[in-house]
């Protein structure tokens, strides 16, 4: 099984991807979601270079596009986001796989049918079965149509099936349900791959205590389970957000407070510390504490980068104990490695 992680396309995460051990490049598809940020100048090409920057010579991007607003990203420029960032990352050497949807313009599917002709890697289609997002299911004229559009088999397409954001045991029956139903319906076509995916981290980190662990349950990965329990077919693929929230939310404003979104097999134990020193010289204290706690792994910094720097702040072996993006960065690929390990061990996340 492929653990299927989908990113926000964002420095942190890139550079998460961009550590990972051989061992978890070879044991994941990873799909970014552009982010808006119009504070960018260019927010197409910053995702480009991060991706050139930090994507394997080995690995095939996913990118999903489909959270831009075509007016803004288009202005000035020729062709759609599909489109733009297919050829900027062909000219970067980064291999794509596009994402693609049912409701979709024709315009959009056209790119599609582009990028994927370009770089030979297939597409990605992306349903959802989110409780607040929910895609009416296509019957077999519409996937034709679609297949038809994006010119391609479904042997060269990759099934997504986003179950969305799982915040509890109640809403983890119902999408279960309702994901399996979606499976059953879907996997009648020879797909490439097939991957269930949810999210389960929360919004933000405003209510969360300070100065110590708080725990949060991975029911991403208990839907998975309870989704495989209920389908009688072959195990999809594992998919969640890493340690972000499902969903594209707005860009925060001012400066978070030190934080770390650490993986265990069952929990996210997040750690949010106050601001009682100078700069973000708080973290160091919440590093000494986290590699003091029992959910330190036996492995410590060896279990990733991400891990290693933790440790490096621990002994303060670094002058600065970083921010916001260093912090996310570090918490992805902790993530990235834990759950991989999970998976190719035990066959589940």
């Amino acid at each position: 099984m492929i653990y299927v992680p989908i990113l926000k396309g964002k420095a942190g995460e890139f550079l998460a991807l961009g550590h990972a051990s051989p061992e978890v490049q070879t044991q994941i598809r990873p799909v970014m979601e552009i982010v808006p940020d119009f504070e960018l100048r260019d927010l197409l090409d910053t995702f480009c270079e991060h991706a050139m920057e930090n994507v394997p010579s080995s690995m095939v991007l996913t990118v999903d596009c489909g959270a831009l607003p075509s007016v803004r990203v288009l202005e000035g420029a020729v062709g759609g986001p599909v489109s733009r960032v297919g050829e900027s990352l062909l000219l970067r050497g980064v291999a794509m796989c596009p994402v693609f949807r049912c409701d979709d313009a024709d315009d959009v599917l056209a790119e599609v049918a582009g990028a994927a002709a370009a770089h030979g890697q297939g597409a990605c289609l992306r349903i959802s079965t989110a409780l607040d997002l929910r895609d009416r299911l296509p019957d077999r004229e519409q996937t034709c149509e679609l297949l038809r559009a994006v010119q391609l088999g479904p042997e060269e397409i990759d099934l997504l099936i986003d179950a969305g954001p799982v915040y509890s045991a109640r809403a983890r029956e119902s999408l279960a349900e309702g994901t399996a139903e979606a499976l059953t319906k879907l996997s009648r076509w020879p797909w490439r791959h097939i991957c269930v995916a949810a999210g389960a981290f929360p919004v933000n980190l405003s209510g969360f205590p300070r100065g110590t662990a708080t725990p949060v349950a991975r029911e991403d990965a208990r839907l998975w389970q309870e989704v495989v329990e209920k389908w009688r077919g072959a195990q999809p693929d594992f998919g969640d957000f890493g340690v972000t929230a499902p969903r594209i939310l707005p860009k925060s404003r001012g400066t978070p407070d030190p934080n770390m979104r650490y993986t265990t097999a069952a929990e996210w134990q997040v750690f949010v510390y106050p601001r009682l020193l100078t700069g973000n010289d708080d973290f160091f204290t919440l590093s000494q504490d986290l590699v003091n706690s029992p959910h330190w792994p036996a492995a410590g910094p060896a279990t990733s980068w991400g891990d290693a720097r933790l440790h490096e702040c621990a002994q303060r072996k670094r002058s600065k104990a970083g921010g916001g993006t260093e912090w996310r960065a570090w918490a992805t690929s902790h993530h990235l490695a834990v759950v991989t390990s999970h998976v190719t061990a035990a066959g589940h996340p």
